[in-house]
Parts: structure tokens; C-alpha cells; sequence
């Protein structure tokens, strides 16, 4: 019986592709080792669709005609690639010859249409390739008119084989210098395929080959889901590899990326350049696809979420997208989907990797645009219909303007957007999506349609304000909800309530957002990315702290608590043993990772903790001697350190001149191996050799997931990651990024009458009547492009009585009363994006109270609240709390939550004594401390004290004589407490001043307290 074996696997993919996949059976025989070719293949089709072209040839050549053909064909497939023959042709002698048409865009070309039917597609088995090595065969290779461009090696368990032996076949067995192999020339990419699982490179390079898997995912995870009717890899060869989803691919799809890296060595500045094919993996082929195929046959006015992981290839997937948007036309092939696509990006790289790749496609220039100078240019690309423009979303309040200005200047734009449709796709959807400035993105994108559709019934309802004002009034009411003509493509690893809630298009399978799905789980399992968490300690400090004052005054709970712990963090000994910490194990247990390439980063609290911890780096880093791990730090702006008032700090600076732009590229230099951040760098900052992150700064949601990603980029070498964590606890980790691990369930939906309540609730407070909103919004929504003087001090006295009336209420109803208007605010602008209010009474509150809430008096802010005078730092220890993996596959995911109960009650801080929130302080955060667990000095003292000849000679001596026993005794009381304490024993030992100064510190204090201790008199 052979029922079982990999010729049944293979004729029932053979049988697929012949009668439902579009293929021709093609003649193993037939394969020209040398040429790598079919030959007949190619010859045929040349005749058959360039007969005047390929008469010439054989008039000129004769006999040799097919040789001189295909030579020159095998010339230019060696110089430009197989992908650039098969999308331009090559030529020979002077005649250019098309090797395959692909399908048209649009149904108004026939002539296309009719080209692209002429193409053949043929399956061939057991195809001999090598003329060194005859007898060796590939399972099955896929060829488009003759040129080969998919070769299968498949495997079947049955046999106890799987597609690691393919795998393995492909490395060893497999010589990347045979002509069928050599990158880029022949063959596009090869599967190694089992009846579960396939895999997937485009460079065979021996033992390093890297394959990919291309695999659906099954329950979030790796894999492929069962299939009741077939093969769990049945997709491949009846969807992926199907005749039409082939030639689409290699039209719209695949494409070379060339990365260029400069590298400084010795001769100087070499440049390095790197070239990847890239074949679409599953999820992003399949993301595309759906999202085309929906919006074609939807049209525009649909907001898609697509969650992907990191490590799904983000980059690729918008510019797929964006080409597949800026070409769709509807069911019908005759009209347009989107007169423009939009890319809404912060990321530079984004920008030249889409025209680099867009520009293979459509190989002419003009088709995208980036924005990189101003709001005119913008607004010259969206009048003159530019197929692709990447923008930040910041230039599109400032457009109005821009058009007023150039018209001042001589030059008219037209920016009409009637009968106009827009795709907008956002790299990173998240909250400042539902902001205003997107509010403007929307008004500008939809301008014709918002005036078109301001329907007289509203502008009746309004009787408090002018004509202009009412229409200005509604167009902006109107720029909230979902515009007809704008389909949103939004981007994100994390979302958030808010970003599922506006950009809430169904999944069909699932009926509910994201439209698409790659889960952090699968990538994690498919090795696109590193899991994070897999080795994760925790640091936890111990710490007392005394006061140093003779009163004991009543303070905020809240805002004290967090002044003692910002006292604690910024303390030199807390920053001075944390650096010690990440320097020695750094140097111990992470530098020799990647080969001895890996980096690591240091995440502080803030631009302050940034600054003392490069001070502290540098000095203990030169201290050591250690001129192996230099560090750089990132923080934006000038810092003053308060205990260096005559010095200010600026990244540069201390970088010794290094400029923002350049920092990434130096970091990945062999110069540095230690990055210091403070808010920034945290997201969307893509180094591969980072794999070590110490973390001092508290995180939570959507910024713990953010942050500690930035270490799951793999990498050649990099088999695992580390994080050192100083302020987090492992079950806070946990639950930021366990619902984005898997599936992210959505929270209960808003109560929209949530928002009246709270209307009704902020009206209560009478700080202003519907005339003082009235007559703020006929100042606001004048008809101008900028507001006047004259308008400016309008909108400040009606503002104004406002908040001297707030002025009035009590402290509790003002935080109270701050609060309900901070939450209608946020509300609103949240809830007018996904329910149609038309209701003109809430979008003038909205106005008014945005610009009310900028003037109110500023609560006292926790930092401002400063008690570095009254505490001292009395003891001080780091302990080692946790260390091993935070299992994501353990527990239930919670929903996201959105807002419920809003702007009800303020938070309210308990006053306490100040030595009783201390004491609560080090019970919560200390042990059972011993007197040689305190600082490293009064571990000295304490020792002292106990010391038998000391005790004696305090009792019976002044303070004078006493100093001569206790400096004969000092050395050896130092070497006692060394361990753990090298660098201060080191200064000690060597910097004499420094020496002199604790020495007589410790005089004193061992002196009086032995003196107290046996109650005698302070004078001896």
C-alpha cells in the first residue's frame, strides 16, 4: 500500500493546481539545467503573443534564434533579477520582450485583460536541476511562461518526515550557486511543506538560510487550525499559490528591499548594503487582501482597525496597502474607490522604505509625495489628486490658512473634496486619533461634503448665534462623526478603548473589531519576535526615612507620599547602587550576548533621574576603569539640577556633541553599549541589538508594553532578552500586557446619555449662561483664518468672568467642578466620533469649555510638593524580589474598559502627620533591618559603637583624645564593611580631603553616642 507516502501528498497538490488552481501540467524532461529554464515554455509564449517581435529574431539569427533568445534572456535575469524581467521585459538586440502581463487594474482595458489570459502557468514534478549533480531532483517547481519563480520541497508525517526535513533539504542539499537557486535570478521563493505547516525563504545561503513560517495562526497561536475537509496547509496551493494569486503577488506584492548601513572602521566610512527579497508572510497577504476586497466592495466611509503585533512587518503592510488603496477601482473596474490615500506617519523610515518600494511597482516618480516642509505643500498635493502623500496629521489644522497665505502670495488652490473619496491610513492609531487636530484631518478631507450637508433645520434651532457663526458651528459639529468619504486604515499593536470603539468595522469571521488580526502570541511562537518577559527580575528597595525638622506639620497624603519617594529615587546613594547594579551585571552577564554586540537601556523616571544617572554612569564607568560600556543619554530640552544651581543640561551636551538626529546611528555603533533614556526612545525605536533593559520609572498599560518591546526585535544571534526591574511589581506587568497577548476583548460600550448627565451636571455649577456660550462662539467661529486682536480680547473677558466665578466655590467644588468639566470634555470628544449627537447645544458647550478649562487656576501639581528638607535618608537596601518568566498563557483576558461613571467626585487627599506617613512608608517598604543594614557610614558607626576599646576610651577621654584611638581603629572597621561597598571604600582609601571630611563625621557621631549610651556628660 502506498497511500501514505509523498507522491500521494504531491499528486494531491499536482491535482489541485491542474483543475482548480489554473496551472498546466509541465514536462520535467523539458528543464534546461544550465539556462534553468523551460525553454519550449518560454518559446512558445514568445511566439504566441510577440510573433513580429520574435519574427525579427529568427530573421536575424535563423537557426540560432532560440538561443540567442534565451541567452540574452539569461543575461538580463543575471543582471536585474527575475522580478524586474517578469514586470518590464528584457530585451534582445534591440527588441524589448514582455516574459508575462499581469491583470489590469481597472475593467475599461480589455486589450490588458486579454494579454493577461495568455499567460502560462505550469506545475512540474521531480525536476532535475543540477548538470554536476543529475540525479538530484526538486519536488515541484511553479513556472510562469517557462521561468521558474516557486520551488516546493514537501514532506509528509506519514513517512516520518516533516518540514524540517525540507527545511534541511533546502540548506544542505540544495546549492545556492546552481542557476535555479542563485538569489533573485530564477526562482522567487521556495516553500518547505508539510500536510500541517510551511515555511517559507527567498535566499538560500547553505546552513544559514532563514526560513519563515507561513502558516494562518491557529487559536492566536502558531500553527495551522484543523481542516475537516483537507490538509491543515491546504491554503497554500488553493488560495496563495492558485494561478491568479500568484501572478498578483508578483505584480503588487513581492519586491526587493535594499538597506544601506553605514559602518566607520579604520579606512573610514564603509557602506553596507543589504538586499531581501520580500514575499509577503500570511497574515500581512491576508490583511490586504480583506481590507481591498471590502473597501472595493463597500466603498469609502468605513474605519478599519488592523491589530498587529510588533514583529509583524508594519512597514510593509501600509505600503501594500496604500499602493493596492491608490489604485482600487469598484466592482465594476470602471471607478475609483480613492481619488488619494493619505499615510498619516511620524516615522522617517516609513517614509523612504513606501516610495522605494512603491516606486518598483509602478516605476515612474510622482505617484507619492512626502510632506517634509510645510502645510502649502500639503495643500498642493491634495488639490493636485497626488496618488500617495505621507504626512504627519499635525499640518492639517493649519490648512485653511495655508490656502489664505498663498493666495496673499498670487497663487490660487482649489482644495474642492466634492465627489472626492480619501483612504487615511495611520501608522499608529491611539488616543490623539479622537483628537482635535484629527477632527481637523476629517474637515478638510470631507470640506465639500460638511458645507453641503449643514441642512437649514439646524441652522434654525440656533437663534443666539450669527449666520456665519451657525455654519462654522455645524461644519464643526459635523467633522466629528464618520465622514462618508473617508475610510480610515488605522495601525496598532495596543489598542486602546477608545481607538476600538471609533475604528470599529467588524471582522466578519469574528463580527466585532479589529478587522484584522496578528496576535503578539503568534508572533512571539512564529519567532518574529522575542517575548520579553520570559527573563524578568525584580529589584525591590527598602528604605527608612527620618525627619530632620522639630515640627511635625499636616500634609497631603497623596502628593507627600509621592514627593518622599521622588526625595528617595533622586537620592545619590538610590541612583549610585542602581548604577552599580546595571553596570556590573551588564558587564557580567549581558555584554557577551549577540556575539558581544548587545546593548542595553536604562528607562528613568524623568529628565532629572536622566541627567544624575549619566553623572553617576560616567563616573563610575571611569572610576572602575571600565572603557568598555560607554553610555548616551536622551532627553528632551535643558534640565537644572537643584543641587548643581549654576550648571544646566542638554542631551547634546552631554554627549558630548552628539545631535538628536545622529543619536540612533551612534548608539548602534560598536562605540556605545548603554543608552540612558527619560521619555523617549520608548516607543517606535527599532534597534535589534538592544537586550538588556533596567527599568527605574513606573509603567502601566498600553507604556509598559510599549516600553519593554523595544528589546523584542530578533536578530542573527539574538536568542533571548533580560530586564532588570527596579519600581514594578511582576503582576502589574503581567496585567499590562496580557490582553494584548492574545485576543483583546472590547469593554461594554458608553452610555451615550452619559454625556447629558454631565451636561446637566457641569451647567449646575453656573459659572456661565447659554449667552456667555452664545457670545463665545459668534467670536470663535467668525468666518477667518486667524483670530484678530480685537477677537482675542473678546474670548478672553467672556472666558473670564467664568473663572472668577470658579474663583468663588470652595477648594473641594472647585477640584470637583474641574473635574466634571475635564470629563464632558474628554467625553464629547470621544462620543461625537461614533454616535451622531446632531445636537448643537453639546458641541457649543464642547467649544467653550475646552478654552475654559486652559484658563482655570492649575491645581498643585505632586512634584511642586517638596519635602527634601524635613525627610533624610536613614537606611537604604536593594533586594533581589523575583527573577524568571511572566507566563502571558496563565489567566483570563480582561476587557478593555471605556468610560462609565465620569466627572462625579474629585480625588480627595487625607491630611496626616508628617512622622506617621514616614512611619507608614517604612513599614510598607522595610524588613527587619539590623544596624549593619543601614547606609554605608552608619553601618561604620553602629560597628564602632559595639567595639569594646572604643567604648572605654569615650568614657574616660575629651572628644580630642578620644579621635586617636578611634583613627587607629578606622582602617580596620572600613575593611570590615568593603564588601558590597568598593567604590566609597576606594575614595576613601585614596582621595585624602574626602577621607578627612567622613572620618570627622564619624568622630562625632560614634563620640556622642557612646557618650549617651553611658550618660555621661557631653564635656567628659
Amino acid at each position: 500500500m502506498t497511500k501514505h507516502t509523498e507522491n500521494r501528498f504531491e499528486d494531491a497538490i499536482e491535482a489541485s493546481l491542474l483543475s482548480e488552481g489554473g496551472y498546466d501540467k509541465g514536462d520535467p524532461k523539458g528543464f534546461d539545467p544550465l539556462f534553468a529554464l523551460f525553454p519550449h515554455e518560454v518559446i512558445d509564449f514568445i511566439a504566441r503573443t510577440q510573433e513580429a517581435r520574435w519574427q525579427s529574431i529568427k530573421d536575424l539569427h535563423g537557426a540560432k534564434a532560440e538561443d540567442a533568445l534565451l541567452s540574452a534572456l539569461s543575461r538580463e535575469l543575471g543582471n536585474k533579477g527575475a522580478l524586474h524581467v517578469l514586470r518590464y521585459g528584457f530585451k534582445c538586440y534591440g527588441k524589448t520582450f514582455d516574459i508575462a502581463y499581469f491583470a489590469p487594474n481597472t475593467g475599461m482595458n480589455p486589450e490588458a485583460r486579454a494579454r493577461y489570459e495568455l499567460n502560462n502557468l505550469t506545475v512540474t514534478r521531480q525536476v532535475h536541476f543540477s548538470e554536476r549533480r543529475p540525479r538530484d531532483s526538486i519536488d515541484m517547481v511553479l513556472a510562469v511562461n517557462g521561468l521558474p519563480v516557486v520551488t516546493l520541497e514537501l514532506k509528509n508525517q506519514f513517512t516520518d518526515q516533516n518540514v524540517e526535513h525540507s527545511i534541511k533539504q533546502y540548506k544542505f542539499d540544495r546549492d545556492p550557486n546552481e542557476p535555479l537557486f542563485r538569489f533573485k535570478e530564477r526562482a522567487l521563493v521556495h516553500f518547505a511543506v508539510d500536510t500541517d505547516l510551511a515555511y517559507m525563504a527567498t535566499r538560500l545561503a547553505g546552513g544559514s538560510t532563514f526560513f519563515l513560517p507561513f502558516n494562518k495562526g491557529d487559536a492566536n497561536g502558531a500553527g495551522n487550525p484543523a481542516n475537516p475537509d483537507d490538509y491543515r496547509t491546504a491554503y497554500l496551493w488553493k488560495d496563495i499559490l492558485q494561478a491568479d494569486s500568484l501572478m498578483d503577488i508578483l505584480a503588487r506584492f513581492l519586491h526587493l528591499q535594499v538597506e544601506e548601513r553605514r559602518r566607520v572602521t579604520p579606512k573610514g566610512v564603509k557602506i553596507e548594503k543589504r538586499e531581501t527579497m520580500i514575499f509577503p508572510r500570511f497574515h500581512q497577504l491576508d490583511a490586504v487582501r480583506n481590507l481591498v476586497t471590502h473597501a472595493r466592495g463597500n466603498g469609502s466611509g468605513h474605519n478599519y482597525l488592523v491589530q498587529h503585533s510588533a514583529g509583524s512587518g508594519k512597514s510593509n503592510s501600509i505600503a501594500w496597502l496604500a499602493h493596492r488603496l491608490s489604485n482600487l477601482h469598484d466592482d465594476g473596474g470602471t471607478e475609483k474607490v480613492f481619488d488619494s490615500v493619505v499615510v498619516v506617519t511620524d516615522r522617517r523610515v516609513l517614509d523612504q522604505q513606501l516610495q522605494d518600494t512603491i516606486y518598483q511597482f509602478e516605476h515612474k516618480q510622482g505617484v507619492v509625495q512626502k510632506i517634509d516642509k510645510n502645510t502649502k505643500q500639503l495643500t498642493r498635493a491634495l488639490s493636485s489628486g497626488v496618488p500617495i502623500i505621507i504626512t504627519t496629521i499635525q499640518k492639517f489644522p493649519h490648512i485653511a490658512q495655508a490656502i489664505d497665505t498663498m493666495a496673499k502670495e498670487g497663487e490660487t488652490v482649489d482644495l474642492d473634496t466634492s465627489g472626492k473619496r480619501f483612504a487615511v491610513i495611520v501608522d499608529e492609531a491611539h488616543s490623539s486619533q479622537s483628537g482635535e487636530t484629527a477632527m481637523e484631518l476629517r474637515k478638510i478631507l470631507n470640506k465639500s461634503g460638511i458645507e453641503s450637508a449643514i441642512a437649514s433645520e439646524y441652522l434654525d434651532e440656533e437663534e443666539g448665534l450669527t449666520e456665519e457663526a451657525k455654519q462654522a458651528l455645524i461644519a464643526d459639529m459635523m467633522k466629528r462623526p464618520r465622514q462618508p468619504n473617508l475610510s480610515f486604515f488605522a495601525f496598532t499593536a495596543t489598542p486602546k478603548f477608545k481607538t476600538q470603539a471609533v475604528f470599529n468595522e467588524p471582522n466578519p469571521a469574528t463580527n466585532r473589531p479589529p478587522f484584522h488580526h496578528y496576535s503578539m502570541r503568534q508572533a512571539i511562537e512564529e519567532g518574529f519576535i522575542l517575548d520579553v518577559l520570559q527573563n524578568y527580575t525584580t529589584y525591590k528597595r527598602f528604605f527608612g526615612l527620618i525627619r530632620q525638622i522639630e515640627d511635625d506639620p499636616e500634609v497631603p497624603k497623596q502628593k507627600a507620599a509621592k514627593a518622599l519617594g521622588r526625595f528617595v529615587s533622586l537620592h545619590p546613594h538610590d541612583i549610585g547602587q542602581k548604577v552599580e547594579i546595571i553596570v556590573e551585571h551588564f558587564r557580567s552577564a549581558a555584554r557577551h550576548k549577540i556575539g558581544g554586540r548587545a546593548k542595553a537601556m536604562v528607562v528613568t523616571g524623568s529628565r532629572l533621574h536622566a541627567v544624575r544617572y549619566k553623572r553617576a554612569f560616567d563616573a563610575y564607568t571611569k572610576e572602575r576603569g571600565y572603557d568598555d560600556i560607554r553610555s548616551l543619554v536622551a532627553f528632551s530640552g535643558e534640565v537644572r539640577d537643584p543641587d548643581l544651581p549654576d550648571e544646566s543640561f542638554t542631551e547634546v551636551g552631554m554627549n558630548k556633541g552628539i545631535k538628536e538626529r545622529e543619536l540612533p546611528d551612534k548608539f548602534a555603533s560598536d562605540d556605545y553599549k548603554v543608552l540612558l533614556v527619560a521619555e523617549k526612545y520608548q516607543t517606535g525605536f527599532d534597534e535589534p541589538l538592544l537586550h538588556t533593559m533596567y527599568v527605574d520609572k513606573r509603567l502601566a498599560g498600553v507604556q509598559a508594553v510599549q516600553t519593554l518591546s523595544r528589546l523584542n526585535r530578533t536578530t542573527a544571534g539574538k536568542e533571548d532578552t533580560f530586564v532588570l526591574d527596579f519600581v514594578n511589581d511582576p503582576d502589574e506587568i503581567y496585567a499590562a500586557f496580557k490582553p494584548y497577548y492574545e485576543a483583546t476583548p472590547p469593554g461594554e460600550a458608553t452610555d451615550p446619555h452619559l454625556l447629558y448627565d454631565l451636561q446637566h451636571k457641569v451647567e449646575e455649577w453656573r459659572l456661565f449662561d447659554p449667552s456667555d456660550v452664545d457670545a463665545f462662539c459668534n467670536v470663535w467661529f467668525r468666518p477667518r483664518p486667524e483670530t484678530i486682536a480685537s477677537e482675542h480680547q473678546e474670548l478672553n473677558s467672556i472666558i473670564d468672568t467664568a473663572v472668577e466665578r470658579f474663583k468663588d466655590l470652595d477648594e473641594k467644588s472647585q477640584e470637583l467642578c474641574k473635574s466634571q468639566l475635564e470629563s464632558y470634555r474628554r467625553l464629547y470628544a470621544f462620543l461625537a466620533q461614533i454616535i451622531p449627537y446632531q445636537d448643537t447645544s453639546l458641541e457649543k458647550l464642547y467649544v467653550f469649555v475646552r478654552f475654559l478649562i486652559k484658563k482655570l487656576p492649575r491645581r498643585d501639581e505632586s512634584g511642586a510638593f517638596d519635602l527634601d528638607d524635613e525627610v533624610a535618608l536613614q537606611y537604604y537596601r536593594l533586594q533581589k524580589i523575583s527573577e524568571g518568566a511572566i507566563d502571558l498563557a496563565d489567566g483570563e483576558t480582561q476587557p478593555l474598559k471605556g468610560p462609565t461613571e465620569v466627572g462625579t467626585k474629585a480625588a480627595q487627599e487625607d491630611q496626616v502627620p508628617l512622622s506617621s506617613l514616614i512611619d507608614r512608608l517604612n513599614e510598607r517598604f522595610g524588613t527587619e533591618f539590623t544596624d549593619a543594614d543601614r547606609l554605608f557610614f552608619e553601618q561604620v558607626a553602629a560597628a564602632a559603637a559595639a567595639d569594646k576599646t572604643l567604648r572605654t576610651a569615650a568614657e574616660v577621654n575629651t572628644i580630642e583624645n578620644f579621635s586617636l584611638v578611634f583613627d587607629r581603629l578606622l582602617n580596620g572597621l572600613l575593611v570590615e564593611r568593603m564588601e558590597g561597598n568598593e567604590t566609597i571604600f576606594a575614595r576613601l582609601m585614596n582621595d585624602q580631603k574626602f577621607r578627612e571630611l567622613a572620618s570627622d563625621h564619624l568622630l562625632r557621631e560614634v563620640y556622642d553616642r557612646l557618650r549617651r549610651d553611658s550618660d555621661l556628660d557631653a564635656g567628659g
